[in-house]
């Protein structure tokens, strides 16, 4: 099976030993994404809307490079700093989508990287 490493500049750099998303075969595995903004180290956290979308779009970015998009997205999963954040984060998320919704999990973790409060990463399909 052939890899093809995927990345671009529309999206953050990885902040770590990864790539932004490996294509295997027919698949796409997209890293977890937080709402660091292209170009910058910085993050877009005023509040959690701007945060879920930015997370968004990074995600929205890496797909277009591998010639995907959000209808290629088969299983999502979702990290938060708190569940209370849930229903915000969800009703961003679900805009993203024309109803056909992937697989989904949704977990709250004790942390993560730049103290963001969500992180989104994706598997796709061609």
């Amino acid at each position: 099976m052939s890899k093809q490493i995927i990345q671009t500049n529309n999206a953050p750099a990885p902040i770590g030993p990864y790539n932004q998303a490996v294509k295997a075969g027919n698949l796409l595995f997209v890293s977890g994404q937080v709402a660091i903004k292209p170009g910058t180290n910085d993050l877009a956290n005023t509040d959690i809307i701007e945060e879920t979308h930015q997370v968004l779009q990074n995600i929205k970015s890496i797909l277009a490079e591998a010639e995907m998009d959000f209808s290629n997205i088969v299983k999502t999963t979702i990290f938060l700093s708190d569940m209370d954040l849930f229903s915000r984060v969800n009703e961003i998320y679900a805009k993203y989508f024309d109803g056909d919704f992937p697989a989904r999990e949704t977990v709250a973790v004790k942390g993560l990287p730049k103290n963001a409060n969500v992180e989104i990463s994706v598997i796709a399909a061609i």
